[in-house]
């Protein structure tokens, strides 16, 4: 199956969602299912995973009630992991088998929140389940996020948007050397995911994302990396069938089997999917 490993879905509220910009004032909306369906047809994909954008259990609820309607194979939802009451919520949460994963939106916390013990705590009750941890830090946070997932080295962890480099400040050196240190973790896969919009979402090119993307095929290997469109996000600076047909130019001299991997074959068996074509 062709798999989009993250999408974003939301009823937009401007409390909320105070993260989007007057750059991004075109995401000023609502974007549902059913514009996503039509996203995924037109760019022939079979199914999805939806990530949340909000830190509340509130929008995990409700993005799991909008998995029950495909395109939706699966969520990567929140949850207050670092809460003393957490082992419970998490045992409540994965009584609904779409619910994938967790994702804590690190990159807006200080720097230790990976390590604290609070949060560690955590991730030793979700490391005794299936579920996968979504990794989501900036460039410089990597290192962190390297001794984190060593704490933890028999789960499952998705590095997001490739550790999100600082493409628009030309800065490649030390993030691709931590990137292929974590990549040495063979319980880590990475999503070539959020390119765009770590680059001027005006002026970039396929060419100047290309040396990114290289980084982590060497890195991780076909096997370990998945595609993301970051929808709808992504359409500050791209199209939802825009960033599907750079990727594919960018695998199109891969084995068809590698090709297979990153366009679905990974996230299925990361994120154990299963279900129809949108």
């Amino acid at each position: 199956m062709r798999i989009d490993s993250h999408h974003h879905l939301w009823r937009y509220d401007p409390a909320e969602y105070d993260w989007i910009s007057d750059e991004m004032s075109d995401l000023r909306r609502d974007f549902l299912n059913s514009e996503l369906r039509s996203q995924l047809i037109e760019a022939k994909v079979d199914g999805s995973v939806a990530v949340q954008a909000r830190q509340s259990l509130e929008e995990t609820q409700w993005l799991l009630e909008m998995a029950q309607e495909a395109p939706i194979l699966g969520v990567i939802g929140w949850a207050p992991i670092a809460a003393k009451d957490f082992p419970s919520i998490l045992d409540d949460l994965r009584q609904n088998p779409l619910l994938k994963g967790l994702r804590h939106v690190v990159q807006a916390e200080p720097s230790q929140f990976l390590t604290s013990v609070d949060f560690q705590r955590g991730i030793h009750q979700l490391a005794g389940t299936d579920l996968v941890y979504d990794l989501l830090v900036y460039a410089h946070q990597l290192p962190e996020g390297i001794a984190f997932v060593d704490q933890f080295p028999a789960h499952s962890f998705v590095l997001d948007h490739m550790g999100k480099p600082a493409i628009a400040r030309h800065e490649i050196d030390l993030w691709s050397r931590n990137v292929r240190e974590l990549a040495q973790r063979p319980n880590v896969t990475c999503k070539v995911s959020g390119l765009v919009t770590e680059a001027n979402p005006a002026t970039w090119t396929p060419e100047l994302l290309r040396p990114y993307f290289d980084v982590v095929l060497e890195s991780f290997g076909p096997e370990r990396l998945m595609i993301g469109t970051d929808w709808p996000v992504c359409t500050v600076g791209s199209s939802y069938s825009e960033w599907w047909h750079i990727v594919e130019g960018w695998t199109a001299s891969l084995s068809p089997s590698e090709q297979a991997s990153i366009l679905g074959e990974t996230a299925t068996r990361v994120y154990r999917l299963s279900g129809a074509s949108a």
